[in-house]
């Protein structure tokens, strides 16, 4: 089943968004130019580190673009609802439409979300059901290509041998040590607030709820069974395979389980 393409008309997010793909640009072309092309051709690194270094950037920019234009969840205007759901579901106020239980109105995006954690500006899209995963993915990727460049821009002034062959006459290298600040500071900021909102990801998968449950303080539904982790990972990733987890180059299928843990329309 395909991923329905979803796209949220919102300058403000354009914005974000575009400041994100101008820092991935930024360090996937100058840290290979400054970094890991000189030090390869002189043998200080293999060709291993080059290509992981291109791959956590492609994951990256992958999971990005697909959880912008995923379908979060997005629920239809006249939506079926089986009759052995009904009590599930209840009527949102603001736009007078069914929805299930633990779904949530978007005032940016004008419609409601299944099992919606938040609206992300840094995506210009709400993050659902449908691409928690794809969002969880972009920050765990964003952790590693951002601590990877800092790595890169630690070794090459204290570990690496200095380079026997440079090009003064290039831009990047007569600008060698501004550039590799700026990749710096962008790398500790963008490392810095990842790393607390994936731990805040993590540790509402772990209690299976939502950013908007916590801050409204309705997910203390003693009706609904406590899941195992490996579950609601899986629930969230449409598969119990683990290696799957970390692939954004595929489609999420619904893992069908009992509406009672709330976590299926």
């Amino acid at each position: 089943m395909g991923q329905r393409i979803h796209f949220v008309v919102d300058p403000q997010g354009w914005c974000c968004m575009g400041l994100i793909i101008f820092v991935w640009l930024y360090n996937t072309i100058f840290i290979p130019k400054v970094i890991l092309f000189p030090h390869y051709e002189e043998g200080n690194i293999s060709v291993v580190a080059v290509l992981c270094y291109y791959f956590c950037s492609l994951f990256c920019i992958a999971s990005l673009f697909r959880a912008s234009v995923a379908d979060p969840g997005k629920l239809p205007e006249n939506p079926k609802i089986p009759i052995t759901e009904r009590e599930y579901w209840e009527l949102c106020n603001k736009c007078n439409m069914m929805r299930p239980k633990r779904s949530h109105h978007c005032s940016r995006c004008g419609h409601c979300v299944r099992r919606m954690d938040h609206h992300c500006p840094w995506i210009n899209n709400c993050v659902g059901e449908d691409n928690h995963w794809l969002f969880l993915q972009l920050c765990f990727y964003t952790q590693i290509l951002s601590s990877y460049t800092l790595i890169l821009d630690f070794c090459h002034y204290y570990y690496f041998l200095p380079l026997k062959k440079e090009n003064w006459d290039v831009f990047v290298f007569r600008h060698e040590l501004a550039l590799l600040r700026i990749s710096a500071f962008m790398g500790l900021i963008i490392l810095g607030g990842i790393s607390r909102l994936f731990y805040t990801q993590l540790m509402g998968i772990f209690t299976d709820t939502t950013s908007i449950e916590k801050m409204s303080s309705c997910c203390e539904d003693i009706s609904r069974p406590r899941k195992p982790w490996q579950q609601t990972f899986s629930e969230v990733f449409g598969t119990h395979w683990k290696i799957l987890w970390f692939i954004p180059f595929r489609q999420r299928q619904p893992l069908r389980v009992p509406y009672h843990f709330a976590n299926h329309v």
